[in-house]
């Protein structure tokens, strides 16, 4: 089939007319398919079921140091657990503070404790300011922004490129005004583009020069040993960068195991410089005496170190890249040819990034819902949910058995279709 933009009016209207009778047919069949978030399917969850059986008798509570895991103590995580996620994000031991179950929590709980206390460096805090105001990579992370909008941070959006935000508009934005306290990343395999950061993108984060003294860089490495396959994305250490030029103090890094085990009750971390996290501490002794333990104690037990978390992981990839690669066959045989949506060809991470043509991508979501297939709202990975070009789709292709996905993205690929029809009728 020729580009639509080729097609006569006639033409558009016949394809049209074609095109709602398929569409007909799929309502007819009832689907109920849930594509709306970026969850492991069974399968993936299942890797991890001995992890269970790895705390069986009253000895195996013990942690490196003879701390019982089961009583009160350690309020910022075992020794086990911190050296894991020091090797994950390359930062020492001293550097991480182990959580709970939930990097977002982490995230969530760094932005409130800034608003109350400010930060290591802070004159005082932010929620004693006029404005507080974040920068926002787009598209990017829903919740993210969810969290600035419910402390009523204001969000600004920074485009996208292929190696990362707009660094010129990053360094104008921060350097220029003192308000802007922070910046959402998703640095590796980005949500949803799937991009990496380049080498010259992490260090001019590292070297950015910023009104507010007390500026930081929120890096969520949620996908930082997510690849799939062994053609994988490279990441520069940013806390490397950062003590290089003397800037450590700005970085706060945030990684979790909710893909790499269970997503219900896996094991989260943040990692800072020794000062931010003295800093920290200081709230989070009265905070809680204690994160999971034992989940943490179950974890490095089952995951042992890094090297056996990346054969691990290696396992999912066999999993959930037949999904990635049935996503773009599908985009590839059915829409490319009509110049009607641009995508990524991510190596890693969790979503595949769809850009229809301006203002279709509303239409394109509510068509695939009206016939059962649930997607990410449009404009849910913009500021305050709303994408200006009304473009961006992200697709969630893990959870859904293969076969659902197989039919899931015929119906997708044909409410692309209808909606690109109509919009191109329209005009």
């Amino acid at each position: 089939m020729a580009s639509l933009n080729q097609m006569s009016s006639l033409e558009l209207k016949n394809l049209k007319d074609e095109l709602l009778k398929k569409y007909d047919e799929f309502k007819g069949r009832n689907l109920k398919l849930d594509m709306s978030r970026g969850k492991p399917s069974v399968s993936q969850l299942d890797l991890s079921v001995g992890m269970m059986d790895c705390l069986t008798s009253k000895d195996d509570f013990k942690t490196a140091d003879g701390t019982d895991a089961r009583n009160y103590a350690i309020f910022d995580g075992i020794s086990e657990a911190k050296k894991l996620f020091a090797d994950i994000l390359g930062v020492s031991s001293s550097e991480i503070i182990v959580g709970g179950n939930s990097s977002l929590n982490l995230m969530y709980d760094t932005v409130q404790r800034a608003l109350q206390f400010g930060v290591a460096g802070s004159e005082c805090p932010w929620n004693k300011l006029d404005k507080v105001k974040f920068l926002c990579p787009s598209p990017g992370y829903d919740r993210h922004f969810a969290i600035c909008e419910l402390f009523g941070i204001e969000m600004i959006t920074v485009p996208m490129t292929e190696s990362g935000p707009d660094m010129d508009v990053v360094e104008e934005l921060v350097a220029s005004d003192e308000q802007i306290k922070g910046i959402w990343c998703v640095p590796m395999y980005s949500n949803p583009d799937g991009i990496t950061y380049s080498d010259d993108t992490v260090k001019r984060f590292a070297a950015l020069k910023s009104a507010a003294a007390d500026f930081r860089i929120f890096w969520d490495n949620a996908y930082c040993v997510h690849h799939l396959s062994d053609d994988q994305d490279h990441l520069l250490n940013l806390m490397d960068e950062c003590k290089k030029v003397g800037t450590q103090d700005r970085v706060f890094m945030f990684a979790s195991t909710s893909k790499v085990s269970f997503a219900g009750a896996g094991v989260a971390a943040l990692a800072a410089s020794e000062n931010n996290l003295a800093f920290i501490k200081k709230q989070l002794s009265i905070q809680t005496i204690g994160h999971d333990k034992v989940n943490q104690l179950r974890h490095m037990r089952f995951f042992k170190d890094l090297e056996y978390l990346k054969n691990h992981m290696e396992k999912h990839a066999e999993i959930i890249k037949p999904k990635f690669d049935m996503v773009l066959t599908w985009l590839n045989k059915e829409i490319a040819p009509l110049e009607i949506a641009s995508w990524k060809n991510p190596k890693g991470g969790y979503f595949v990034s769809v850009n229809t043509l301006e203002g279709c991508a509303k239409r394109t979501v509510e068509l695939c819902k009206q016939a059962g297939v649930v997607l990410t709202p449009a404009g849910a990975t913009f500021p305050y949910g709303n994408d200006p070009q009304d473009s961006n789709i992200r697709i969630a292709p893990t959870f859904p058995p293969v076969s659902e996905l197989d039919l899931a993205m015929e119906l997708f690929c044909l409410c692309i279709k209808i909606a690109s029809v109509e919009k191109l009728l329209n005009q």
